[in-house]
C-alpha cells in the first residue's frame, strides 16, 4: 500500500490529553498534514498501518506505557517501518536511550516550539531511520553499532564553539565546545548519538574523539582563555584517564585552562568512586563546572558534593529574567552562594539585551547565549573582539 496520498502526509498523533491533541492537530493541519488521533495505546495500534507516514507518541497513556506501544508498533509488520517521534515531559536520559533501543527515531521534550516539532518531523521522514529496514531488533542493534563505529573510526565529528564572555570588564573568557556528527542517519542528533554510544559501549571513544578534534582546532587560537568540554560521568569513572591527559599534552594545551562540564549527573553509578576520580582529575589541574543550576538535576546537593570551580545557571531561569521576580531571586541566591564559596558563575541562554543587562546588574560573572554569539565551527578572534566592543 502506498503511504498517505500525493498531497498530504498522514500523521498519527497518540496522546490522551485531548486539549493538547486538539492544539497539535490544528497546528499540523495548517501545515498541510493529515492528522489522525489516538487517545490510548490500543487505539494507536488499531489505527496505525502502512499508510501512516509518521507517529507522534506520548509516553504517558491511560492503558499502557508509550514505550510498550512503541515496541508493539515495531513488532507488527504493518507498522515496523513507520517512523516514530516520542513526545514526553520527562527529560530522563534513560528514557531517550530506551526509546532509541525500541526503534523510535527521535525524542522531543515538552514543552517544545512548534517550529522545532515540524522541523524534526520533516527530518525524520526525509532521512528515514537506521531501524526501518524490516529487520529484527537485533539487526537494528547491529546497524546502530555499525554507524557508531563508522562515525568514530572515520572521525565524522565537527566541533562547534560558543563564546563565553566575562561581564566586568566585558571580554572573551572562553569557549564551550559542542560536537556535531557528520551523518545523515538518526544519529545526526548529538543527544541521541551520545545516548546510543552509552547504550552500546562506545561512549568513551566517542567523547575522546570529540575532545581531540575540539582541542586540536581551539589550541591554535586560545591562549589564556578557557576551553569548556562536556563530560559525562561515564568518562570520569572510566579507565582512560591517561588517554585523557595525553590529549591535551599532545596539542600543547594547558590542562589548567580546561573546564569539564559534568553532564547527566543522574547517571553516576558509584558516587564515592566518582568523587574520588574528580579529585584525581583536579590533581592534574582540571577544573569542573556544574551546569543547569536552578533547573533539572543540578540541585544544591550536587554542587556541594562536586565542589565545582564554575556554576552555570540554567537557561530556563535566565530566559525573561528581566520580567520575572521569582527567577531574579533564584539568580541572586546562586550568585551570593558562588561569591561566598569562591565559585565562578556563568549565565546560560542569554537571548535578549534585557536579560544581559539584568545578569550584569545582579552580578553574574560571565554569560553565553545567542544574543552574544551563536555556536560556530570557526573561531574568529577578530569577530569576537568586535562583539566585545559592541557589548562593552
Amino acid at each position: 500500500m502506498l503511504k498517505g496520498n500525493a498531497s498530504k502526509k498522514r500523521i498519527l498523533l497518540v496522546d490522551d490529553d485531548r486539549a493538547v491533541s486538539q492544539m497539535l492537530t490544528m497546528l499540523l493541519e495548517t501545515r498541510g498534514y493529515e492528522v489522525l488521533n489516538a487517545f490510548s495505546g490500543a487505539e494507536a495500534l488499531e489505527k496505525a498501518d502502512e499508510s501512516t507516514d509518521l507517529i507522534l507518541l506520548d509516553l504517558i497513556l491511560p492503558d499502557e506505557e508509550g514505550f510498550d506501544v512503541c515496541r508493539k508498533l515495531k513488532e507488527q509488520p504493518k507498522t515496523a517501518d513507520v517512523p516514530i517521534i516520542i513526545l514526553s515531559a520527562r527529560v530522563l536520559s534513560g528514557d531517550i536511550v530506551e526509546g532509541l533501543y525500541l526503534g523510535a527515531d527521535d525524542y522531543l521534550t515538552k514543552p517544545f516550539e512548534y517550529e522545532e516539532l515540524v522541523a524534526r518531523m520533516e527530518a525524520v521522514m526525509r532521512r528515514g531511520s537506521l531501524f526501518h529496514n524490516g529487520s529484527s531488533k537485533s539487526n537494528g542493534d547491529e546497524e546502530v553499532v555499525r554507524e557508531l563505529r563508522r562515525i568514530i573510526e572515520e572521525e565524522r565529528i565537527t566541533p562547534f564553539y560558543q563564546p563565553i564572555f566575562l561581564l566586568k570588564p566585558f571580554k572573551l573568557f572562553g569557549l564551550e565546545a559542542l560536537c556535531r556528527p557528520n551523518t545523515e542517519s538518526m544519529l545526526a542528533n548529538p543527544e541521541l548519538l551520545f545516548k546510543a554510544a552509552i547504550k552500546y559501549g562506545c561512549y568513551q571513544d566517542l567523547e575522546l574523539l570529540s575532545w581531540k578534534k575540539a582541542i586540536a582546532y581551539a589550541s591554535e587560537y586560545l591562549h589564556n582563555e578557557f576551553l569548556f568540554l562536556n563530560c559525562n560521568p561515564y568518562l570520569i569513572e572510566g579507565p582512560k584517564f591517561l588517554s585523557i591527559k595525553s590529549l591535551f599534552e599532545n596539542c600543547g594545551f594547558s590542562i589548567g585552562n580546561v573546564v569539564l562540564e559534568i553532564t547527566e549527573r543522574s547517571e553516576v553509578g558509584d558516587f564515592k568512586e566518582f568523587y574520588t576520580q574528580l579529585g584525581r582529575f583536579r590533581e592534574q589541574g582540571f577544573k569542573f563546572a556544574v551546569d543547569d543550576v536552578g533547573g533539572g538535576y543540578a540541585s544544591l546537593e550536587s554542587i556541594v558534593e562536586t565542589k565545582p570551580e564554575v556554576v552555570k545557571i540554567d537557561r530556563h531561569i535566565i530566559n525573561n529574567l528581566d520580567s520575572d521576580p521569582y527567577k531574579r531571586s533564584i539568580v541572586k541566591f546562586v550568585v551570593a552562594f558562588c561569591r561566598e564559596n569562591n565559585i565562578f558563575s556563568i549565565a546560560e541562554g542569554i537571548e535578549t539585551k534585557e536579560d544581559l543587562q539584568k545578569v550584569i546588574e545582579i552580578g553574574v560573572d560571565a554569560a553565553q547565549g545567542y544574543y552574544l554569539s551563536k555556536p560556530s565551527p570557526e573561531i574568529n578572534i577578530k569577530a569576537l573582539n568586535a562583539a566585545v566592543s559592541q557589548f562593552a
